[in-house]
């Protein structure tokens, strides 16, 4: 059993910086990967940031210099760190963990927290 909550989400101007913060509970195993998604009103779902326990991190081409995904074991958290934010970073912004296990990869997603960058 796997809860993740998301925070830090909100509203700020272009040019401005947000944190998001995932908190995981639950069964992290000793493979597996964080990843942040966001999905804007009426687009699909998209990969933003990954961070394996064992990989390099990766972004999507367009966060590419300004966001940074980290994460602290100890904690159990996973942090976004975004910066010269745009209008067009908008949107839902939902943690994954994916967990190993035998012979299968098992996901869970958090609720999601809302960034609105405006112009």
């Amino acid at each position: 059993q796997v809860q993740l909550v998301e925070s830090g989400g909100g509203l700020v101007q272009a040019g401005e910086s947000l944190r998001l913060s995932c908190a995981a509970s639950g069964t992290i195993l000793s493979i597996n990967s964080m990843s942040w998604y966001r999905q804007a009103p009426g687009k699909q779902r998209e990969l933003v940031a990954s961070i394996p326990s064992g990989g390099s991190t990766s972004y999507v081409d367009s966060v590419k210099g300004r966001f940074t995904i980290s994460r602290d074991n100890a904690k159990s958290t996973v942090y976004l760190q975004m910066n010269s934010l745009k209008p067009e970073d908008t949107g839902v912004y939902y943690c994954k963990l994916s967990n190993l296990g035998p012979s299968k990869w098992y996901d869970y997603w958090g609720q999601g927290t809302q960034v609105t960058v405006s112009s």
